[in-house]
C-alpha cells in the first residue's frame, strides 16, 4: 500500500526557497553554510589604529569574515501512517541562511511567495527598496538583522567619525564636519564595501541621516550593490546649473539613508568637481537637511584625480587600506595626495585574526 504524506503548510525556508536563487551562494546538505563571497572587497571589515595621520579614530582592524553564520535546521513532517513509502524521500537542502536576515516584517505570509513590491519600487511612494539579500551575500550589514561582527566593527568606525565631525564643528568649520570621503590608495582595498557599511551604520542613528553619494565617477558601483536602478546623479547636477540636485536623491526604505548616483559620464569629471558649481551643489545637500551626514565614495587616490578634489570639500576622509594589498609607499603617496583634508583617518581592511581568538559577535550570540 502506498501511503503519502498530509498536506502541510510549507516552512519558512523551503518558501525563501521559492523566492531566492541559492545556486548562485550556496546549496547544501546537512552542512552549513560558507560564508557567501565578497563583491569589490573582503566581506570583514574591522575598526583598529593605524599609523598616519593620527587626528581622528584609530584604524579599526577588520577580519576577512564576519558575516553571522546562523545554523538552522529543517525538521521532517511525520508520515501519516507507519507503513514503508513507496519512493525513497531525498535528503532535506539547506538553503542559504542569510534569507534569515531578511526583517520579518518583509517575509511572506505564511504558504505565499514574497510579492512583487519587495524587490520593485511602489511607482506612488516616494522610496526605493534596497535589496536585503544582496547586502547578506555580498558580507554587508542588513538592516533588521541580527547584530553581528561587522556590525560591531562599523560602530566603532563610525562613532570615532561622529567624535571627531562634532569637535570639527566645534572649531568652525560645521558644513565641512558632517561630510566624510571615503577613498583607498588603489582599486580592490574595499572602499566601496566600507563606504556602504559606513552609511548603512550611521543610518541607525537615532538623531542622525545618511545621504551616500557615489563620487567614483569613473567606475560608479553603489547603487548596484545595492540593488537600486541607476539614473541621473551628481555629475548631471555639476554639469547643468537647471538641476536641483535634491530632486535627484534616492529615498530609499531603509531609514535615515537615501542616495544620490554619480550621474552621467563625461571626460571633464575632475573639472566639474573642482568648480564653483560643486560648491553650491555641496551646499544645496547639505541645507536640505539638516540632520545629514554625506559620504562620498570616491575613486582610488592613485588611480584618479578626483580623489584630491574632493578631499578638499570635506572634513574627514576616512582611507580604507588593505592588510594584504597596500604597499606602505602607496599609502604614503595617497595621504600626500589627500593633503587637502586635515583629519584623514585609517581603516585596515581585511585582517585575519587568529582562528580562536574572540572577537565582536560572540557576545551577541554569534561566533567570532
Amino acid at each position: 500500500m502506498t501511503v503519502t504524506k498530509p498536506d502541510r503548510e510549507p516552512s519558512l525556508l523551503e518558501r525563501a526557497a521559492k523566492v531566492y536563487d541559492f545556486n548562485a551562494h550556496a546549496r547544501l546538505r546537512g552542512t552549513v553554510v560558507p560564508t557567501p563571497p565578497q563583491v569589490d572587497a573582503p566581506p570583514g571589515c574591522a575598526p583598529g589604529r593605524a599609523p598616519g595621520r593620527a587626528r581622528g579614530p584609530p584604524v579599526v582592524e577588520v577580519p576577512e569574515t564576519e558575516s553571522p553564520k546562523l545554523e538552522t535546521q529543517v525538521e521532517e513532517t511525520p508520515v501519516a501512517a507507519s507503513a514503508p513509502v513507496s519512493e525513497a524521500e531525498p535528503p532535506h537542502e539547506f538553503v542559504d541562511p542569510t534569507f534569515l536576515a531578511i526583517p520579518e516584517e518583509l517575509r511572506a505570509p505564511v504558504g505565499d511567495e514574497l510579492p512583487d513590491e519587495f524587490y520593485l519600487p511602489d511607482e506612488a511612494s516616494d522610496t526605493v527598496r534596497i535589496d536585503r539579500g544582496m547586502l547578506a551575500a555580498n558580507g554587508m550589514i542588513v538592516p533588521g538583522a541580527p547584530v553581528g561582527p561587522l556590525a560591531e566593527e562599523f560602530r566603532l568606525i563610525k562613532r570615532q567619525l561622529l567624535i571627531t565631525g562634532a569637535r570639527i564643528a566645534e572649531s568652525g568649520s560645521a558644513d565641512k564636519a558632517r561630510m566624510i570621503l571615503v577613498c583607498s590608495a588603489r582599486p580592490g582595498d574595499g572602499k566601496t564595501f566600507c563606504a556602504i557599511n559606513l552609511a548603512l551604520s550611521i543610518a541607525a542613528e537615532r538623531d542622525t541621516e545618511v545621504l551616500l553619494v557615489d563620487a567614483d565617477v569613473a567606475k560608479p558601483d553603489v547603487v548596484a550593490q545595492l540593488g537600486l536602478t541607476d539614473g541621473p546623479g551628481l555629475l548631471d547636477a555639476l554639469g547643468d546649473t537647471r538641476i536641483d540636485v535634491e530632486d535627484l536623491v534616492i529615498q530609499t526604505d531603509v531609514p535615515h539613508l537615501s542616495i544620490l548616483p554619480a550621474g552621467s559620464k563625461t571626460s571633464m569629471d575632475t573639472e566639474l568637481l573642482a568648480s564653483a558649481r560643486t560648491k553650491s551643489v555641496i551646499a544645496r545637500l547639505l541645507e536640505a537637511n539638516p540632520r545629514r551626514v554625506v559620504i562620498f565614495d570616491s575613486p582610488p587616490a592613485l588611480a584618479a584625480s578626483p580623489a584630491s578634489v574632493l578631499a578638499m570639500r570635506v572634513g574627514q576622509v576616512m582611507l580604507v587600506v588593505r592588510a594584504d594589498h597596500t604597499p606602505e609607499n602607496e599609502l604614503r603617496a595617497a595621504v600626500n595626495l589627500l593633503d587637502g583634508c586635515e583629519h584623514i583617518q585609517l581603516v585596515l581592511n581585511a585582517v585575519s585574526f587568529v582562528q580562536g581568538g574572540a572577537r565582536f559577535g560572540s557576545y551577541y550570540g554569534h561566533a567570532a
